[in-house]
């Protein structure tokens, strides 16, 4: 039941998140603005090139690293001190990189400093470690400590929009104090290095090999923000932010389910056990297709007044943003799916690599003629088509491994019941103020109206989630 545990962990988590912002983004976007949110979400954008770079790649990396290793020991120590003393040099020159860059610039430095503090957190992240070995209970504990200290933080210490800068420092500090909780755990599982033996540079190939797709990754993640702010103005880029903050939050309820299969596949796949790789992938898409459809359909439908009512009145247009984009729920699904639960741990990281570089590619032609056509829509629209290109050139690329008809075997069902759904959360939304008991009722009624749908079209996601529980492997 070792996945299913690692499961509930994680989607117990991005529960707690999502209940997070509906208590943090209404008092943010009103004590802030959205000019503040802007410079925020402009700020954040350039420091994660910093944190990519001083990164490359090692996280994942090392997640499949350690899973390659399990059951050994040693291994599994001489890889953990070998990649963390590679990161940590490979992020002090990012931080001496950033350094350079702050000496140019003279907009927004106070800000730029105190998101600083995420790039140093990044030498100190160890995450992918329990990852490897399957343990995300430690992971998950530590997020939720995290996240409610840095929620007392915000309400006690942010109150004006001047005290953005503080709001930057307590998001940062968190992070890096986080991250640092976990080498208390590190005696448990990893012996202490033997400076003798440790090469670190054998890690540095596979390490770039897996960098190139993050940064194409990175590109239509931050890449929106960034050329929002410098195109349309840093209010543009907030109304960016809390639109895709949003859709994210709930997306990371389907992406769980790839965080926590990457090390087992990776493990099954030292193994040589391609059978079991195939059950698996066919399994996850049958519960890609039963869970993100409904949240794609959920979101969108409640999406106009939900914006006004959770954000303010200056925040509308995220309502028409979060429409459009709440499709890369579905998409981003597949593509997380495929990518680290297939590709990445089978070793074929080179066509993940051209999927997610020619994805980025499309949002960077999109992004200057839309922006600057239909502002923060354009770069909405640049969002979709650039994770449309991800998924479709994934699933071109496995055809001939697994069967495309399978992975998506009954899918119509669900969009049926999804589109059922949706008109029924619409109506409701449109007659109903919003209100938290509102919100709740056409939550409660669209899942209702969901699940009756899936047993009156028999989907076939019951029947494959009850074989998946009987295998003991799990």
């Amino acid at each position: 039941m070792k996945i299913v545990k690692n499961f509930l962990f994680n989607v117990s988590y991005q529960v707690f998140i999502l209940l997070v912002p509906l208590v943090t983004t209404p008092y943010i976007s009103r004590v802030l603005g959205s000019e503040g949110v802007g410079i925020n979400a402009y700020t954040n954008s350039i420091i994660q090139y910093f944190i990519l770079f001083g990164s490359i790649g090692i996280s994942t990396y090392g997640n499949r690293q350690i899973a390659y290793s399990r059951g050994n020991e040693e291994k599994i120590s001489q890889d953990f001190w070998e990649i963390s003393i590679l990161r940590f040099i490979t992020i002090i020159i990012s931080y001496l990189i950033f350094l350079v860059y702050l000496g140019f610039t003279n907009q927004y430095r106070t800000f730029f400093i105190g998101q600083s503090f995420q790039v140093i957190a990044a030498a100190f992240d160890i995450s992918w470690l329990f990852m490897g070995l399957e343990n995300f209970k430690i992971t998950v504990l530590r997020n939720f400590i995290v996240k409610i200290i840095s929620l007392v933080c915000i309400f006690t210490m942010v109150k004006t929009p001047d005290d953005l800068d503080k709001y930057i420092l307590i998001l940062s500090m968190s992070l890096l104090i986080g991250n640092l909780s976990l080498w208390g755990y590190l005696k448990k599982y990893v012996r202490k290095p033997n400076l003798k033996n440790l090469k670190l540079l054998h890690h540095i190939k596979p390490s770039i090999a897996l960098f190139i797709p993050q940064i194409a990754i990175q590109i239509y993640l931050v890449l929106n923000k960034t050329m929002l702010g410098s195109i349309s103005g840093v209010r543009s880029a907030g109304y960016f932010e809390y639109s895709d903050r949003i859709v994210k939050i709930v997306l990371a309820i389907v992406t769980s389910i790839g965080t926590v299969m990457l090390p087992r596949m990776a493990s099954i796949y030292a193994k040589r056990d391609f059978k079991k790789l195939r059950e698996y992938m066919y399994v996850t898409g049958d519960f890609i297709n039963f869970l993100s459809i409904p949240l794609m359909f959920g979101l969108a439908a409640i999406a106009p007044k939900f914006a006004i009512w959770f954000m303010g009145k200056d925040f509308a247009v995220t309502g028409k943003l979060m429409i459009v984009e709440s499709s890369v729920i579905f998409l981003i699904g597949w593509g997380v799916m495929i990518g680290n639960q297939y590709l990445i741990p089978t070793n074929q990281t080179n066509k993940y690599t051209w999927a997610v570089s020619l994805s980025a590619l499309v949002n960077l032609i999109l992004n200057v003629p839309l922006i600057y056509k239909f502002g923060v829509m354009g770069a909405t629209i640049a969002t979709v088509a650039s994770e449309i290109t991800s998924t479709g050139l994934q699933l071109f690329f496995i055809r001939n491994q697994v069967s495309i008809k399978q992975l998506f075997n009954g899918v119509w069902r669900y969009l049926i019941a999804g589109l059922t759904m949706f008109f029924v959360v619409r109506y409701l939304n449109n007659l109903l103020n919003m209100t938290i008991i509102t919100l709740i009722i056409q939550v409660g009624v669209g899942l209702v109206t969901y699940i009756l749908m899936c047993l009156l079209l028999k989907v076939t996601f019951l029947k494959t989630a009850k074989n998946f529980l009987r295998d003991k492997d799990i």
